[in-house]
């Protein structure tokens, strides 16, 4: 039987690209879904990931973080910086037994408000498949996912 559960995904955008192709989105009335939560960071680089492993502890079932395209970033690396916090943020979270789809980082500029709108609306799909985040089972109890790998010391 199907949950009926809709996944919190908890978006951390940057102020210059990110929150500004959201605000593009909802003046052109693009629908997306509805399960984002947006923060307004000044940067992607901004997100440590600490908070993220927080949010999803607090009952988020995802975490997306959305910056400026490379080259583009108004502190000139801050994207870069966020590139590198996620890769080894999704080792650890694969290592926790925690699917890495749960967390994501793209890029957008501020004109890009149709293309932010298809990645919530992709993420949350992603979400809704893998289903709600178990935060005790998975991570406290160790039940990871049934993935070869996962939740294991490699």
């Amino acid at each position: 039987m199907k949950s009926s559960h809709e996944p919190v995904i908890v978006g951390f955008l940057c102020h210059w690209c990110a929150y500004r192709a959201a605000d593009v989105a909802g003046m052109a009335r693009t629908s997306y879904a509805a399960n984002l939560r947006p923060v307004m960071v000044m940067c992607s680089s901004r997100v440590d990931p600490e908070v993220v492993v927080k949010t999803l502890r607090g009952g988020a079932d995802g975490v997306l973080i959305v910056g400026c395209h490379p080259g583009s970033c108004h502190y000139v690396d801050g994207n870069v910086k966020a590139l590198r916090r996620h890769t080894l943020l999704s080792e650890l979270l694969g290592q926790m037994g925690i699917e890495r789809e749960r967390v994501q980082l793209f890029w957008t500029a501020a004109s890009e408000g149709a293309f932010f709108a298809s990645a919530v609306d992709r993420m949350t799909k992603e979400l809704r498949a893998l289903g709600q985040l178990r935060w005790s089972e998975t991570v406290l109890h160790g039940k990871g996912t049934d993935r070869p790998g996962a939740g294991t010391d490699r």
